[in-house]
């Protein structure tokens, strides 16, 4: 049992027998009364999104999970299909439920995924990857001290705006979790 006042982000539970995992979290203390404890969590199973309120003296039931490492192999209509690199053994995950960190893999990459029950539900990725720009407007010169910015296409066909100095074909830093760019890679 996990006290509801330990439900950061990334933590899963159990709620309503779904397995949901915290995206965010946040404490409310009311004058008087008692504190709750609101969340925006992403089913598992699904890929919804819900918010949920619990009292601040609720426990919920903890969720038994499992990561494996497994090689990214290839993405169909529905499915991406990941392989175990030791026993060979390929698992299908709906895309529909990690479509916002699938667009941050290539294809042989290695990533943390989720299992409950001996079902995957998720993938971790890093907080940062590096891509290449496949497109934008060429560079200009001088302009890194300003905040202009520019869009450009990166290889996983994600539009990005960047400073006015990068040039078709740099690799840049992009945070994960906000599609932004970070820096350019060295």
């Amino acid at each position: 049992m996990i006290q509801s006042t330990d439900l950061k982000n990334g933590t899963t539970f159990l709620s309503d027998g779904k397995p949901l995992k915290v995206i965010k979290y946040s404490f409310i203390k009311m004058g008087r009364g008692g504190a709750t404890v609101r969340v925006t969590a992403r089913n598992l199973e699904s890929g919804n999104i819900e918010e949920k309120t619990f009292s601040s003296n609720v426990k919920v039931d903890e969720v038994s999970t499992l990561k494996r490492t497994l090689q990214y192999l290839y993405a169909d209509g529905a499915n991406a299909v990941f392989m175990d690199p030791r026993t060979y053994e390929q698992v299908e995950i709906p895309q529909s439920i990690i479509k916002d960190e699938i667009q941050y893999i290539k294809e042989g990459d290695e990533v943390n995924v989720l299992f409950w029950d001996e079902k995957p539900l998720s993938i971790e990725i890093p907080p940062k990857v590096t891509l290449e720009i496949i497109d934008t407007d060429p560079g200009v010169k001088g302009n890194s001290a300003t905040n202009m910015f520019k869009s450009a296409i990166l290889e996983n066909k994600n539009s990005v705006k960047v400073p006015l100095f990068i040039n078709k074909g740099d690799r840049i830093t992009v945070d994960t979790r906000t599609g932004e760019y970070v820096e350019r890679a060295k």
